[in-house]
């Protein structure tokens, strides 16, 4: 079955490119529609927007398809999109292509845990959905260096294409290595109900969000505040995103190495308040390049970790509500891209550069405050 969570892990891979690729070629985004930085930042608040609603209901509506033709669908129909987009004339409906295409991938991320849960003993589930979402680790320490400096050579055009070739292979790969017949517990309109009553997952779902939230309001944005905060050039944009992103990869293998020692909750707040210390000393180091460099890196170690320990820890807590909460659980991550790349775009327009950062971590600290909430009884 390695080949299958191989497969798995890609689909993450491709699903977090594509989700945060505006982020990386923003400047080539807003000089191509003629647009300014915020309105080309949009591409990411209103995908968000549209992902926070879709992840449940989508979830839901294909509750009792075989996750081996669904996550495979899912590919080819994000491949399509982004070949679509490749070619697409101009802002508008680049953004409505991304749109429909954000729609159907909101299906990806959740469902992906919830396979690999059913692949794997109950004892190793943990691991498997930490190994999985090292896909969004990788999306960000390979795929947003590329986007960013191909995009600033090549144009964004050639960078949807990329995207949209990937998709497909990995569309195969599913295809082929996944079993056949691999169904989760359908949705119910009573497991909805069990979710809001379940005060544990709530409180998981709300510290996803607002962890999001803060670093969403810098990732969103993190190009240009180079530019403006040091006058770093694409390449010294890239090697940000490669720092943050193998910090990640390399924050997720550790995680995946601790997490059966430590415990998922341990693990998690590992991982928070590595963030936190990160975006401090960024916000802290703001206009020193070598300063924000080491920030990057630190931050980057726990993002990766933290969100794969909130999947893990929500499967836990209630194992025959998994297709809900994981689904919600993307969904929570989406609200808080949502948010905070809205409050990055105003503030960015109002030269509030520098304050983002203390915003952020504002955000990064009231979810650890969260965290301390969820401390199970007996904390492993």
């Amino acid at each position: 079955m390695f080949l299958a969570r191989l497969a798995l892990l890609l689909g993450n891979f491709i699903t977090g490119l594509v989700i945060l690729a505006p982020a990386g070629m923003l400047q080539p985004l807003a000089d191509g529609f003629g647009v300014g930085i915020r309105e080309a930042g949009f591409l990411i608040t209103y995908g968000a927007v549209v992902l926070c609603i879709a992840s449940p209901i989508v979830g839901w509506a294909t509750s009792t398809i075989d996750r081996r033709l669904l996550l495979a669908g899912v590919m080819v129909l994000v491949g399509v999109a982004h070949l679509g987009m490749a070619m697409a004339p101009g802002y508008w409906s680049v953004l409505g292509l991304r749109l429909l295409m954000v729609t159907v991938a909101a299906a990806y991320t959740p469902q992906a845990a919830s396979a690999v849960a059913l692949l794997v003993p109950e004892k190793d589930r943990a691991g498997a959905i930490a190994f999985v979402f090292i896909g969004w680790s990788l999306s960000v320490a390979a795929g947003m260096p590329m986007v960013a400096y191909l995009s600033s050579k090549l144009g964004y055009g050639f960078c949807f294409g990329v995207l949209g070739a990937l998709a497909l292979l990995c569309a195969a790969l599913l295809f082929v290595t996944l079993p056949r017949g691999l169904k989760t517990t359908p949705f119910s309109l009573s497991s909805w109900g069990d979710v809001v009553r379940h005060r544990l997952i709530v409180l998981l779902l709300v510290m996803t969000a607002v962890q999001v939230s803060g670093q969403f309001l810098i990732i969103t944005y993190m190009g240009p505040l180079l530019t403006a905060l040091t006058g770093a050039d694409a390449s010294v944009i890239a090697i940000f995103f490669a720092i943050y992103g193998v910090c990640g990869f390399l924050g997720s293998i550790a995680a995946t190495r601790i997490v059966g020692t430590f415990g998922a909750y341990k693990t998690s707040g590992i991982a928070v308040a590595t963030i936190l210390a990160g975006v401090l000393l960024w916000a802290l180091g703001s206009g020193a390049v070598i300063v924000m460099g080491i920030g990057a890196g630190i931050w980057g170690l726990g993002f990766a970790a933290a969100n794969s320990m909130q999947q893990a820890r929500l499967y836990a807590a209630a194992p025959p509500l998994a297709s809900v909460t994981v689904a919600l659980n993307s969904s929570a991550i989406y609200v808080g891209q949502a948010i905070g790349s809205a409050i990055g775009g105003v503030m960015f327009a109002n030269a509030m550069r520098i304050e983002m950062g203390f915003v952020a971590a504002a955000f990064v600290a009231a979810s650890l405050g969260l965290w301390l909430l969820t401390r199970p009884r007996h904390a492993a």
